[in-house]
């Protein structure tokens, strides 16, 4: 999943970064309001964690735009306040949840767990398609029965394309989807992870589908 954290706090950042980099998650950092506008009309997100309080203005002003502009990226807020007055004003302007500082860096990942299986409409996150099961939170592939366990990028690659099967995603679009801003990587690397995830499903009933000049696609063989 890529993330987007929003927040002015760098040690809190940094805390919350390596939480979710070990979990398999890609993330940007914006550390104000101006930042977190940009990356939000430029990049694609499973999920947003939002600071309220940040150094050029108020994080309910970038949830009200956010969803102004339809946009259905699940929000979690990170807030110090706890009146339930502001608990309920900030659910009314759109956000899925809030967690209360100072908080548990575990219950974070939980509750970003929460969210995205309320979003998904799921109550699981095993994903079957063909003779394949993936177990995105495990980090393995079954095929056949057989268990394989998968590469971080390989795994957030499958996913991607376990959730969307045939629908075409561009090499640039998985390279934002697996990578933050501040990687430097060229769409080649996209090439091996597709390899390498080809050679795993074979006898799956599935197939990753090159589409010359568009990307590619999930596709029962």
């Amino acid at each position: 999943m890529k993330f987007l954290l929003i927040e002015d706090n760098l040690a809190l950042a940094e805390a919350i970064l390596t939480r979710m980099q070990l979990d398999g998650h890609v993330i940007d950092h914006a550390p104000n309001l101006s930042d977190a506008i940009a990356f939000s009309e430029t990049g694609d997100y499973d999920l947003i964690l939002l600071d309220i309080m940040l150094p050029d203005g108020d994080g309910r002003d970038f949830l009200t735009r956010h969803r102004a502009g339809r946009g259905d990226t699940p929000v979690i807020v990170l807030t110090a306040r706890s009146q339930v007055s502001d608990r309920i004003g900030l659910l009314d302007l759109g956000a899925d949840d809030y967690v209360t500082k100072p908080f548990d860096h575990a219950e974070l990942q939980a509750r970003c767990r929460a969210v995205l299986r309320r979003r998904s409409g799921a109550a699981q996150t095993v994903i079957r398609r063909g003779d394949a099961i993936l177990d995105p939170v495990a980090g393995h592939l079954t095929v056949a029965g057989k268990a394989i366990n998968l590469r971080n990028r390989e795994l957030r690659l499958l996913e991607l394309l376990f959730n969307a099967p045939g629908r075409i995603f561009s090499k640039q679009k998985l390279v934002d989807r697996l990578y933050s801003y501040d990687d430097d990587v060229s769409e080649n690397a996209v090439e091996v992870y597709v390899a390498r995830l080809r050679k795993h499903l074979e006898n799956s009933g599935l197939k990753i589908s090159t589409h010359r000049g568009l990307g590619y696609r999930l596709d029962d063989v």
